[in-house]
């Protein structure tokens, strides 16, 4: 069976560590454990590493030894992701302010990942960011993308 192809926003990361959100850090746990099963084919781009290296000490160190512990790919913008963030942006689907939101999912599917996993309900778990960008996407010759979080795709715990 083929792996899943995700891409990982920096929440999904952060939550690694975030005591004050236990089921966000447990379910977060949960992934980061797959993936070091080799479950997915992981991809992390240099906007996270970039948003990660503006986080204080020690979560900075702390986050990043996590990420040297599981397998990935790292990715770069580039200018179709770039373009495509800007369409996303300019129809209203994320706000400017937000800009690094659209420029993880535009990278997400420019990567043709199956998914991009984040806890971000404000602007990318939710249902009209989720239609939006994939009417965008399919009018403009890309496939859709799933935008969920770590609950949505871990294993169920055995009962």
């Amino acid at each position: 069976m083929r792996k899943l192809r995700i891409y990982l926003d920096t929440s999904v990361i952060s939550n690694l560590i975030a005591d004050d959100a236990p089921k966000m850090m447990e379910y977060s746990l949960r992934l980061w454990s797959e993936i070091k099963e080799g479950l997915y084919d992981v991809y992390i781009s240099n906007v996270v590493f970039a948003e990660i290296d503006a986080c204080p000490e020690p979560k900075r160190t702390s986050l990043i030894r996590y990420i040297e512990d599981i397998s990935y790919t790292e990715s770069t913008m580039v200018d179709e992701a770039v373009d495509l963030a800007k369409q996303y942006v300019a129809e209203g689907i994320i706000p400017a302010k937000y800009q690094d939101d659209a420029f993880h999912i535009a990278l997400a599917t420019v990567l043709d990942c199956s998914a991009i996993v984040s806890w971000n309900f404000t602007h990318m778990v939710k249902l009209k960011t989720i239609i939006g960008v994939n009417s965008i996407n399919l009018r403009l010759g890309y496939k859709e993308i799933e935008i969920v979080s770590p609950m949505s795709i871990v294993k169920e715990e055995e009962e």
